[in-house]
C-alpha cells in the first residue's frame, strides 16, 4: 500500500491575474508532488483561490459586477495559468465552494461555542490590501508595515479569537518539532518576533463590509479571511465537524507540508496552529515559506507596466523552459530574479547547450555509426566509471536536496549528470573512434553509455521538466524510470532503435531579435494599463499644503548631517532598513522605510540629512531614535536627500 503524502500551495487571492512571482509557487509544489509520485507516494496536491473580502468587494463595485461574477472570472484565469503551467493537483478549491462555506460557519461556531471566540470592538489602522489592523505604534511613516500603502483608522464591532490561550502550547510544539517551520530562519523569526513577546487576540469577523461569509449565529458579520482561507487546508478534504467526514480526511490528514510564500508565514505558523489546536485536529508536519521571485528592475507593478506573466514568458520560451527557470533560478532562502535577459540566457546555455545538444549530438551519432541501435558490447575503460558514478550520485543527491526541498539543488545535481555527459563525449572522441575500425566495439559502449546516462537524467528531470523528459525518452525509444529503477547503471534495453531524426528541444534564440519582440510585448502592456511615459526632468508635482507654522515651530526641529556606518533589513520587516549613522561624535539608530530601494550595502557610507530629535519610537520592534529625510515622486519611489556638496558629519542643516 503506498504511503499518503499531502502537499498543499497558499489558495491565490482573486484581485486579479496572477504574474510570475504568483505562478511560481504552484510550479514549485507541483515539482515535490511529482517527485513524491515518482518516489512511490499516494500523493494529494491541494491548491485553489481565496475569494472573499473587502478588496475583492471594491473591485467588483469598480468593474460593476456582481462580486461572485468578479471572483469566477479572475478564478478562471488562475485556473487557466495553473494548468498552462503543466501542474498536476487533484483538487483546486475555491472559498466560494457551497461546502467550504458551510464548514467554515461550523468551525466558527464551535469556536465561539467553547469560548475561544467572543464578541469585542476593534479600534485602529485598517490596510485593505492587507486586510488587516494595526495599531499607530506599528505603522511605519504612517502606512502599512507589511506593504507600505495607505492606512485609514478604523472602528467596528467584531468577534475576536483568544490566541493568548494557546501560545505557550504553541511554543512547546515548534520546540518539540523542529522541522514544522522551515526554513530554520524563518522559524526563529516567528518565534522571536510574535510568539515569544506574546499575541494579541485576533480579529476573526468584520461588519464594514458584506462580501464574505455570514457568521449564521449573528449575519451582521462576516468571518474574516483567516478562519475562512486558512481552513480551506481541510474543508478540501472532506472535513466535518458533524461526524460526516469523508475518509479522505483521514487518510491525508495531517497535511505533510504547506507550502506558502515568505509574506504569509505568520498566518500558517501562528493562526493556522492555533486554530487546529482548538478544533483538537493535529497539526500539519511542516510549514515551507519560499522566498520570492522579483522582478530584476525592482517590484513588479502593473502602474509601471513592468510585470512579468507566465502566458507571456510561455509564448518566447515554452512551459518546460519556464518551470526549469523559475525553480532553477529561486534561492533556498533568499529571493530569486527573474528578467528577460536572463531567461534568454539560460534559454541558450543550460536548455539548448548542454541539454538539447547533449540529446540531438548522442542521437545522431547512434544513427550515423550504427543506423540508430544502441548496444552495450561492454567494451569498457577507466573514464567510463566517473560517467557511471555521475549518474548513479545524481540519483542519490537529487533525493537528498529533494527530502529537504531545496528543488534548485536537486535541478543542479541533473544538470551536473547532463554537463558530465558533455565531457564524456570530449574525453572519447566518438568520432574518432569511427575511423577505426578496430574501435568499433568501444564506440557502441561510448553510445550506450551515454544513452543510458542520459535516460536517468531524464528520468529525474520529470517532475521538474515532464514534457521534455517523455520528449527525451521517446526519442531514445525507452520508458522514464520510477525512483526505484534508478538503482543501478545498464538498464537500457541494448539493442534498441533510436529516432531517425532527432527533435530539437530548445531552440537556441537571437538576443537581440527576442528583446525586441520582448520591449514591444512591454509597450502594449504599458499601453493597455494606461502608463504614460516617464515625466521629464522639469516635471513638478504638487502636493495638498499643510497647515501653516511660525518660524519657532520650525526652529524646534533639529537637522544635520548624518554618515551612515553600518546598515542592516529589519528581520519582520520587508520594508525597513536599520541604520547606524554617525552625527556628530554621537551615533544614533535609525529606522527607515526604504528597503525597497536601497540595499544595507548602497546605504553604506552615504551623507544623508537626519531630523535628530525626534521623539525616539518602536518600528517593527526596533528602536529608532531619528528620521532620514527623502523626497518622494508621484508614483511612492523613495530617495535619500544628501548633501550637495561635502560636509561633515555633524553639520547643521539651517
Amino acid at each position: 500500500m503506498k504511503k499518503p503524502y499531502y502537499i498543499t500551495t497558499a489558495i491565490a487571492y482573486t484581485s486579479g491575474k496572477p504574474h510570475i512571482g504568483n505562478t511560481y509557487e504552484i510550479v514549485l509544489a507541483d515539482s515535490i508532488a511529482r517527485f513524491k509520485r515518482l518516489q512511490g507516494y499516494d500523493v494529494r496536491f491541494q491548491t485553489g483561490t481565496d475569494e472573499h473580502g473587502q478588496k475583492i468587494e471594491e473591485k467588483a463595485i469598480e468593474a460593476g459586477v456582481s462580486c461572485k461574477e468578479f471572483v469566477d472570472n479572475v478564478a478562471a484565469e488562475i485556473k487557466r495559468i495553473f494548468d498552462l503551467m503543466n501542474t498536476s493537483y487533484d483538487k483546486f478549491i475555491r472559498t466560494t465552494d457551497d461546502y467550504h462555506e458551510k464548514q467554515v460557519q461550523k468551525i466558527f461556531k464551535k469556536l465561539y461555542d467553547k469560548g475561544d471566540i467572543y464578541k469585542g470592538e476593534y479600534e485602529g489602522m485598517y490596510c485593505t490590501p492587507c486586510e488587516s489592523f494595526f495599531t499607530a505604534s506599528q505603522l511605519v511613516d504612517g502606512k502599512c508595515p507589511d506593504c507600505g500603502r495607505e492606512v485609514k483608522p478604523a472602528k467596528e464591532e467584531a468577534y475576536f479569537f483568544r490566541m493568548s490561550k494557546y501560545t505557550q502550547r504553541l511554543i512547546d510544539y515548534i520546540n518539540e518539532h523542529p522541522d514544522f517551520i522551515q526554513p530554520e530562519s524563518r522559524k526563529n523569526e516567528m518565534m522571536n518576533n510574535f510568539l515569544l513577546p506574546g499575541l494579541q487576540d485576533l480579529c476573526v469577523s468584520r461588519t464594514s463590509f458584506q462580501w464574505g461569509i455570514p457568521v449564521d449565529f449573528d449575519p451582521k458579520h462576516v468571518v474574516y479571511v483567516w478562519i475562512d482561507a486558512l481552513s480551506n487546508y481541510i474543508t478540501g478534504l472532506g472535513f466535518d465537524l458533524d461526524g460526516n467526514t469523508d475518509p479522505m480526511f483521514e487518510k491525508y490528514w495531517p497535511a505533510d507540508v504547506h507550502l506558502i510564500g515568505k509574506d504569509i508565514l505568520r498566518f500558517h505558523t501562528i493562526y493556522w496552529p492555533i486554530m487546529l489546536m482548538a478544533l483538537d485536529l493535529p497539526l500539519p508536519k511542516q510549514v515551507f515559506g519560499h522566498p520570492w521571485l522579483l522582478q530584476g528592475d525592482g517590484k513588479m507593478s502593473k502602474s509601471k507596466g513592468n510585470v512579468i506573466y507566465a502566458d507571456d514568458l510561455v509564448s518566447f520560451f515554452g512551459v518546460d523552459a519556464v518551470r526549469y527557470f523559475v525553480l532553477h533560478e529561486m534561492p533556498f532562502e533568499n529571493d530569486g530574479v527573474i528578467t528577460w535577459e536572463l531567461m534568454i540566457e539560460r534559454m541558450n546555455s543550460d536548455l539548448a547547450n548542454t541539454l538539447g545538444n547533449l540529446v540531438n549530438r548522442t542521437i545522431s551519432m547512434s544513427n550515423k555509426y550504427f543506423g540508430g541501435v544502441v548496444d552495450n558490447r561492454n567494451a569498457a575503460e577507466a573514464v567510463d566509471e566517473e560517467l557511471k558514478e555521475t549518474a548513479l550520485n545524481a540519483v542519490k543527491k537529487t533525493v537528498e536536496k529533494m527530502d529537504k526541498l531545496r528543488v534548485a539543488d536537486a535541478i543542479t545535481e541533473i544538470f551536473t549528470l547532463f554537463k558530465r555527459c558533455n565531457k564524456y563525449i570530449d574525453e572519447t572522441m566518438p568520432w574518432a573512434l569511427a575511423k577505426d575500425e578496430t574501435k568499433q566495439d568501444r564506440l557502441a559502449t561510448v553510445l550506450y553509455n551515454l544513452v543510458e546516462s542520459i535516460t536517468i537524467g531524464a528520468s529525474l528531470l520529470q517532475p521538474f521538466m515532464p514534457e521534455t523528459a517523455q520528449k527525451i525518452a521517446n526519442q531514445l525509444n525507452t520508458s522514464l524510470r520510477e525512483m526505484n529503477e534508478l538503482d543501478s547503471f545498464g538498464k537500457y534495453v541494448s539493442g534498441t532503435n533510436v529516432v531517425s531524426k532527432p527533435e530539437i528541444l530548445f531552440a537556441r534564440l537571437d538576443v537581440e531579435k527576442t528583446m525586441e519582440k520582448v520591449n514591444e510585448l512591454m509597450e502594449a502592456q504599458k499601453a493597455a494599463a494606461g502608463v504614460t511615459e516617464e515625466q521629464p526632468e522639469e516635471a513638478v508635482i504638487d502636493i495638498e499644503p499643510k497647515e501653516e507654522i511660525s518660524y519657532d515651530d520650525f526652529s524646534k526641529m533639529q537637522f544635520q548631517v548624518g554618515e551612515i556606518i553600518s546598515c542592516e533589513a529589519v528581520k519582520k520587516s520587508k520594508k525597513l532598513l536599520c541604520s547606524q549613522v554617525k552625527i556628530g561624535s554621537q551615533v544614533k539608530q535609525i529606522v527607515s522605510g526604504i528597503k525597497a530601494y536601497y540595499t544595507p550595502e548602497e546605504m553604506v557610507g552615504k551623507k544623508v540629512m537626519v531630523l535628530v530629535n525626534l521623539k525616539p519610537a518602536k518600528l517593527a520592534g526596533v528602536l529608532s531614535e531619528g528620521m532620514l529625510l527623502c523626497a518622494e515622486d508621484a508614483d511612492g519611489n523613495l530617495a535619500l536627500v544628501t548633501p550637495e556638496k561635502p560636509m561633515p558629519s555633524g553639520a547643521e542643516i539651517c
